[in-house]
């Protein structure tokens, strides 16, 4: 997608704090974080939402669980916690449509979010 932000991350044309590179996916800080460690987790491949996954995207899904686990882990964030999140569709908040994980942690979060 020519004009999907996300892909421009993924193909180094805008910069970002990357945290994690691999086949699949990107770790990238937010820009606007909505906790003291707020990164984002992305395949490399253009899926718009959760809408679109197909079956043979279980393990990339799975995949991008694993990165972010291992990445709070790595950080010390795992034995505090953390919360992942994946938001599907304006209604539920997401702006840039490719698929992403938030990862959140570094605070007490609340439930259910404001």
């Amino acid at each position: 997608m020519s004009d999907c932000l996300f892909c421009k991350i993924v193909q180094g044309t805008i910069p970002a704090k990357k945290v994690h590179d691999d086949e699949l996916c990107i770790g990238f800080h937010d820009i606007n974080p909505q906790a003291p460690a707020h990164v984002l987790f992305v395949p490399k491949r253009h899926i718009a939402t959760s809408n679109d996954l197909i079956p043979e995207d279980r393990e990339l899904v799975g995949h991008l669980t694993l990165v972010a686990a291992k990445y709070a882990r790595a950080q010390g964030l795992a034995d505090g916690g953390y919360r992942l999140v994946v938001n599907c569709n304006r209604d539920a908040g997401q702006t840039v449509f490719h698929l992403h994980v938030h990862l959140l942690a570094g605070r007490q979060l609340k439930w259910p979010p404001g």
